[in-house]
């Protein structure tokens, strides 16, 4: 098994290291438009291999250099400030960095499955699908899984429940327009109820990635293991359920879009959709996003 990652940022470094740590590849590539950059990071881990359970191969080069990798996993960006308010801040730069790239890593990666990290992860998302000719399937967005995880360990905690025991989806944009399904919340093999402190604890959600990006000027350890649950999952086939991006023609009346919806994940990417029952309010949430997130991606992709 095979990793690239392209963009060794923070980001780009911890996914690295998780992989690594958790001994989830026989060869990790290090890819980065900065060739030192990413030399330095695969000897560091290099370092720390006599420390690990797992013996893994890496290297490092330029982006053109990865190929023939089994995930791709996409972190690059454009530099970001400590006074960013939003991922959208970061779309018109994005955008023209993944026009560049995404030809020469589909081409030279044309089996792999391509994880998408960067921001605005749907716009991207759907730009790499487009770019990239690979089916839907193949490309794959972190989207709100890293929301979701959130979500989940903020009910656990006033719930009092691990939150494994607790299934939770926070679907649509990775950013504002995105919404929980209350309606289909379950602590162990009981129903839970939309109310007032569940909703406070979800706009509280909405605001966490931002809350430690401004403490810190960046986030990296949650979106690290978020990315590394995907990757786990491609490696050994487990037809895991997580909500993810994914560019789709149709859901639930929702159509040519492109954002997270429950899906299952294995070797070969996403293998279905998942659809769950919404209630009036999350149907009406459902449809007022999509159209929302569909602009956005429109304005951005033009």
């Amino acid at each position: 098994m095979k990793i690239a990652i392209i963009g060794m940022g923070r980001v780009g470094a911890t996914i690295a290291y998780s992989i690594v740590m958790k001994g989830l590849c026989d060869h990790l590539m290090l890819a980065n438009r900065t060739t030192s950059t990413a030399e330095g990071d695969a000897v560091d881990l290099q370092h720390g291999l006599a420390f690990c359970q797992h013996a893994t191969h890496i290297t490092s080069g330029s982006i053109a250099d990865a190929r023939n990798a089994d995930i791709v996993v996409l972190t690059t960006s454009v530099p970001t400030t400590k006074v960013m308010t939003s991922r959208m801040q970061l779309g018109i730069a994005n955008v023209a960095l993944f026009k560049k790239l995404i030809p020469v890593i589909s081409r030279n990666n044309p089996h792999a499955i391509l994880l998408v990290v960067s921001n605005p992860v749907d716009a991207l998302t759907r730009l790499t699908t487009e770019l990239s000719g690979f089916p839907s399937s193949q490309v794959i967005g972190i989207g709100t899984l890293i929301d979701s995880a959130r979500f989940r360990v903020m009910l656990s905690q006033m719930e009092k429940i691990h939150p494994d025991d607790l299934r939770a989806y926070i679907v649509g944009e990775h950013g504002p327009h995105q919404f929980p399904i209350f309606s289909q919340a379950v602590f162990s093999s009981a129903t839970t109820n939309h109310n007032p402190l569940h909703r406070e604890i979800f706009d509280h959600v909405n605001e966490a990635g931002f809350q430690v990006y401004h403490d810190k000027g960046y986030t990296n350890f949650a979106i690290a293991n978020a990315s590394c649950e995907v990757i786990r999952t491609i490696v050994h086939d487990e037809h895991r359920t997580m909500p993810l991006c994914t560019y789709f023609d149709e859901w639930l009346g929702v159509s040519d879009n492109c954002f997270s919806i429950p899906v299952v994940v294995g070797r070969r990417g996403i293998l279905r959709y998942l659809y769950p029952t919404l209630n009036k309010r999350e149907q009406q949430d459902l449809s007022i996003n999509a159209a929302k997130i569909k602009d956005t991606i429109s304005t951005l992709l033009g």
